[in-house]
């Protein structure tokens, strides 16, 4: 099987395989474990790069890219691990993870002992931006992952890395403006968020904006260069036409944008 390597068709291929069980499945088997602030997602490629394996649990275990909880953490990846190994019928025994970048190095690494409690026995570690722009393949541009807790972001040219940064400020941020606004519980601002988006569109514009403030200040110098988008936090229609208006250069979105950096980090593992 030929695997496309335009991003839009490889996330389009993820979101299908959601939830579905393959008929066969040919290995060897690549796995990428996302930990998430609020959910944790796995994604599980085949032999030819192609996304077989796509489930989320939520877990609520990381603040700002830290894993705060551990416990919490490992039985999230448990649970999407042994769901995995029943669905594909094999063993599932290696995988990457991801870190947002710029964390200390001890933080970093708790990601790794999440996975390898979970019954992971080799993990590799990759900072976020970086397996965002392995499904994204950017050659000359910006890649924004917006997470729950932060936003990273890499400048490329010639599809190298040239400059990674990472700044508080994400979706959790979001929640706490809209909560604030709307007097209700953080946990409910969420749901909220994605039940009714236009509703809350108009009181997150100044999170957003914020968040595009982070962006400029980390891309001083390379303001020609395009933004391109990543990450699930913002999956609000017209949260890039904030982006693009406060930065005045192009923002270019994907669909699903939350598989972006898992599928990504599956695509960085042994």
């Amino acid at each position: 099987m030929i695997v496309t390597t335009d991003p839009r068709a490889l996330l389009d291929a993820a979101a299908a395989c959601a939830g579905t069980v393959p008929e066969t499945v040919t290995g060897p088997l690549r796995v990428g474990v996302d930990l998430g602030t609020a959910t944790c997602v796995l994604v599980v490629l085949d032999a030819s790069g192609a996304p077989v394996w796509v489930d989320a649990h939520p877990s609520g275990a990381l603040r700002d890219g830290v894993v705060v909880d551990f416990a919490a953490a490992v039985a999230a990846v448990r649970h999407l691990r042994t769901r995995a190994e029943e669905a594909l019928g094999a063993p599932l025994t290696a995988t990457a993870t991801a870190y947002p970048p710029c964390i200390p190095v001890r933080d970093a690494r708790a990601c790794t002992y999440v996975c390898e409690t979970a019954g992971f026995a080799d993990v590799v570690l990759v900072d976020e931006v970086t397996a965002a722009q392995r499904t994204l393949d950017v050659r000359d541009g910006v890649v924004v992952d917006v997470g729950g807790g932060s936003t990273g972001v890499g400048v490329f040219r010639d599809g190298v890395l040239e400059a990674l940064d990472d700044r508080a400020g994400g979706g959790h941020h979001l929640d706490l403006v809209l909560a604030g606004a709307l007097r209700i519980p953080v946990e409910q601002a969420e749901a909220r968020k994605r039940e009714d988006p236009a509703g809350a569109f108009p009181i997150l514009v100044p999170g957003l904006q914020r968040i595009a403030e982070s962006v400029r200040s980390m891309t001083r110098g390379v303001e020609h260069l395009p933004v391109h988008l990543a990450g699930g936090a913002l999956m609000i229609p017209g949260a890039d036409s904030v982006l693009a208006e406060w930065l005045e250069r192009p923002v270019v979105t994907y669909p699903h944008a939350l598989l972006i950096t898992p599928l990504g980090i599956a695509r960085s593992a042994p």
